[in-house]
């Protein structure tokens, strides 16, 4: 019998290549860091909410609000909760707009909705014509997106 034999650089070059290996697969499968869900939007009148009744001081400066579907609301804990959504698809080509993250503040339930579009029925979040426009393209006019979305 032959004993096949190595130099140590040999031996240890298939180490690094492994090593590059499994960092390339543990990255490809950290490409989520949340759940899926539906979108819709709605308009104004915003008030009153479930959340916060009639005041005005509960709606974020920047507009980016939601309303939670039956999935996040959690009999009213979701008030006041903050969700990182970004739009990943919809039934209109080239509706949503690539990469772009944004934070919205649960203020409302979407059942409870007084201007309750037909789309929000079942979705998992509600968001403002504000927050609805930052990370999809009106122009495309989606009734409904699918998003990933994370509390932060």
């Amino acid at each position: 019998m032959s004993r096949r034999s190595c130099s140590l650089i040999q031996c240890l070059l298939p180490l690094p290549l492994l090593l590059f290996n499994l960092l390339m697969m543990s990255s490809l499968l950290q490409t989520s860091q949340g759940d899926v869900g539906t979108a819709a939007q709605y308009s104004p009148p915003y008030l009153p909410t479930a959340c916060y009744n009639d005041s005005a001081s509960q709606f974020p400066s920047n507009n980016m609000f939601a309303a939670a579907g039956d999935g996040i609301w959690d009999n009213g804990a979701a008030c006041g909760r903050q969700y990182l959504v970004r739009c990943i698809s919809a039934a209109v080509a080239d509706s949503c707009i690539a990469d772009q993250v944004i934070q919205v503040k649960i203020v409302d339930y979407a059942l409870a909705l007084i201007n309750n579009p037909p789309s929000a029925s079942g979705t998992t979040i509600v968001l403002s014509e504000t927050a609805f426009g930052a990370i999809a393209n009106n122009s495309a006019a989606p009734t409904s997106i699918n998003l990933e979305f994370q509390q932060v």
